[in-house]
């Protein structure tokens, strides 16, 4: 199959992709780094030399712009600045700008360690306006020749018996990556849905398969035949796969061999984790003192309310503990003590309450539950025994997420949303507790930097959610556990039948 024209112009074409992709990136950051070059040579390094006698020779600049250029890679990389044709443009550029705003501010610290004082901030800002706006101009361009050269890629649904509504929605979403051509059940059963593959590749129909909520063995076959024929496809993970994402690969025997251990992280990986917790939350309750004073007043100056909002959530193992905010909600927003998820244009929310909870300002005294060892900085946000139960009634696993302590953000927060259903949070908190590293909690902290001035982090559930569970998503997850029920039931009943047949 390899030998196929129309593979191996697909190969061409991902070659060629991959090309234009680094070239439109590249051209972004050497725009800037010319820009912090013109910068450095007439405003930052001149006014350092007046501060300080400073006397580079042409090997300290060279050194000066590699330092820069890599630093500038390293965010741009992390923030996903460079991810043309991948993110949506309004988020690559707000990535972008906020990767060179770090960048920048990195730089700033190092010159003014040179000076040994403050230094001058007027080069650092007209630097940071210039490049803001030639990362607007570029990346809006590159955009356009891109979707230009790559028009969306056209997919082929396969599905099972329950509603595709919300992953044609996902797509749908993103209009300017993906097409969804062609919908098709998969009660057709395995070798129809393999001859509607090859044909609707081989004839351009599609350029990739979506393999939605199938069976197992049904999916397993699906995927082995699309990668034996050089077929795309993507699929949607369930909560074993994740599992084995993070297993350790072994080679004991003459097999590979995947181990899950019982402990997500190691003795080691706690005390460490736990060190950092420690030291962090005292020093930013420190550096955060004046900003909680200044939001503790406004809440009381609003409505002579409480300042702070105690709540019953759930930890490591489900150990219960009460988790502080600064209130951002009326005294009796719950006042029927019925628990609920905020909704968009919640009418309980303060005007206070609104901001702070904009800027996130209201998880602050949260760094108290991290000191006292309730949370830590990185892991899943905690949920309330009430909604957790709810959950745990359609969805056992719900509980794999309690593996390890809550945190103050996590793997969901960075990339979820805040009504990511339940399920989707789940997988991804699982993916963080299976690959957990130090690293991994480093790079999430810097993540969670951007999330805070990204709208979409702080989105409430629809206006019908009681919970996370959208209505129509909870109906079919019941179905499912019924469906489950009544195949038990049929086992059962066949197993007696055997005994009673065995006896006689």
């Amino acid at each position: 199959m390899d030998q196929n024209p129309n593979i191996i112009k697909m190969k061409r074409r991902e070659a060629f992709k991959r090309l234009i992709n680094l070239s439109l990136s590249g051209g972004c950051l050497f725009i800037e780094i010319l820009i912090f070059t013109y910068f450095y040579l007439q405003d930052i390094y001149p006014s350092a030399d007046i501060l300080l006698d400073l006397h580079y020779w042409y090997r300290g600049y060279l050194l000066q712009y590699c330092f820069y250029g890599a630093l500038l890679f390293f965010f741009s990389h992390m923030y996903g600045g460079l991810r043309i044709g991948y993110l949506r443009n309004v988020e690559i550029i707000f990535s972008q700008i906020f990767a060179t705003l770090i960048t920048n501010i990195f730089l700033y610290v190092q010159m003014s360690l040179m000076v040994t004082q403050l230094f001058i901030p007027l080069p650092f800002v007209l630097m940071m306006f210039y490049q803001s706006l030639a990362i607007v101009i570029w990346i809006n361009i590159a955009t356009r020749v891109y979707q230009k050269i790559f028009p969306p890629r056209k997919l082929f649904l396969i599905h099972g018996p329950r509603s595709v509504k919300d992953i044609i929605a996902k797509f749908e979403s993103r209009r300017d990556k993906y097409q969804i051509v062609k919908c098709q059940d998969a009660d057709i059963g395995v070798e129809a849905l393999k001859r509607e593959i090859i044909k609707g590749y081989e004839e351009g129909e599609f350029a990739a398969v979506v393999i939605w909520d199938t069976s197992v063995k049904m999916r397993n076959d699906l995927m082995k035949f699309c990668y034996a024929h050089f077929i795309r496809f993507y699929t949607m993970p369930k909560i074993s796969d994740v599992i084995l994402l993070g297993a350790e690969e072994m080679h004991l025997f003459d097999t590979p061999i995947l181990l899950t251990r019982e402990y997500s992280l190691t003795m080691e990986q706690r005390l460490v984790k736990r060190l950092i917790d420690i030291v962090c939350s005292f020093l930013l309750l420190i550096l955060t003192s004046p900003l909680m004073l200044l939001t503790a007043l406004a809440i009381k100056l609003y409505d002579g309310g409480p300042v702070i909002y105690r709540q019953i959530r759930c930890t490591e193992g489900q150990r219960q503990f009460y988790i502080m905010k600064f209130r951002s909600m009326k005294v009796d927003a719950e006042k029927d003590g019925v628990a609920r998820l905020a909704k968009k244009s919640d009418d309980r929310i303060t005007p206070v309450g609104r901001f702070i909870r904009k800027v996130r300002l209201d998880e602050l005294p949260q760094l108290i539950n991290i000191l006292k060892g309730d949370m830590s900085f990185i892991g899943p946000r905690p949920e309330r025994p009430e909604i957790i139960a709810q959950y745990l009634e359609i969805m056992p696993e719900f509980a794999y997420r309690m593996k390890v302590k809550a945190g103050l953000a996590g793997y969901a927060q960075v990339y979820g949303k805040y009504n990511t259903t339940p399920y989707d949070k789940l997988k991804l908190d699982l993916t963080y507790i299976e690959n957990y590293s130090l690293w991994l909690d480093l790079k999430l902290m810097l993540l969670t930097l951007k999330i805070l001035f990204w709208p979409d982090s702080t989105e409430g559930v629809d206006s019908e959610q009681v919970t996370a569970f959208k209505e129509a998503y909870q109906r079919n997850l019941e179905e499912k556990k019924v469906q489950e029920e009544e195949v038990q039931e049929e086992k059962v009943q066949e197993e007696k039948v055997q005994e009673e047949n065995t006896r006689k």
